[in-house]
């Protein structure tokens, strides 16, 4: 995405999860491309960002509208992907990953230090977005080494909840202190994932991403709690 859509989506989804555009609105593209100053082509392709996490909802006349969520349904919904992601892990591990998708798995291992340790040096917050996209990646090369198309299809579904999916991770620099050391936490579960791969330890490979997905759960509640106030109804 540019960068022009990367601020609104990042602009957008702030405003929803402190609760001030709350669940139920509708979203007019002529009055956010105002508010926002951006023309309505970047405005509408951010929407549509947003329709993928689940935070928005397309009207079926026109338009969108900011979905209602619980923190339980949130909770919920990465359980139950912590599971699909560890039977992914499992499998991956007993029937073996490529040479090629074992460098996948490394290059996100390599990209995620980059920016850890981009941040630390320069003292400012990890880049959401960019942490986002890579973690995403991971996940979706991990289920896809598994070669178990149904468990694709069952976590594409549960990403639909907000805040639930690989690529949700975090709130997107709304509390970047915090956030940090979640990321920090999260790097390292993905570099133990892929050493229990390497090795074949299938067991081992889906203890590490239960856990995983527990700590998400956790991170998620503590972020929330932390806003001053939320969407969540």
């Amino acid at each position: 995405m540019s960068s022009q859509i990367d601020r609104v989506v990042t602009e957008l989804r702030g405003r929803i999860l402190a609760g001030d555009i709350p669940a139920g609105h509708r979203v007019v593209e002529l009055q956010f491309a105002e508010t926002l100053n951006v023309s309505r082509t970047p405005l509408r392709i951010a929407l549509g960002e947003l329709e993928k996490e689940g935070l928005l909802e397309r009207l079926p006349t026109r338009g969108f509208r900011v979905r209602s969520f619980s923190v339980s349904q949130i909770a919920d919904a990465v359980d139950v992907r912590g599971n699909l992601e560890g039977m992914a892990a499992r499998l991956a591990a007993e029937r073996g990953v490529t040479p090629e998708l074992m460098g996948q798995l490394k290059d996100c291992l390599v990209r995620g230090q980059q920016l850890i340790d981009d941040a630390l040096r320069h003292q400012q917050p990890i880049d959401a977005q960019q942490w986002s996209e890579m973690n995403l990646r991971f996940h979706t090369l991990l289920v896809e080494a598994s070669g178990n198309t149904v468990l694709s299809s069952a976590l594409h579904f549960l990403s639909q909840t907000p805040m639930a999916g690989a690529g949700a991770l975090t709130l997107q620099g709304l509390i970047p202190a915090l956030e940090t050391v979640f990321i920090q936490r999260a790097q390292m579960d993905h570099v133990d994932c892929v050493q229990a791969l390497e090795q074949k330890m299938g067991a081992r490979a889906e203890a590490i991403m239960r856990e995983h997905a527990f700590r998400s759960r956790e991170n998620k509640k503590a972020l929330i709690a932390r806003l001053p106030r939320n969407a969540l109804l």
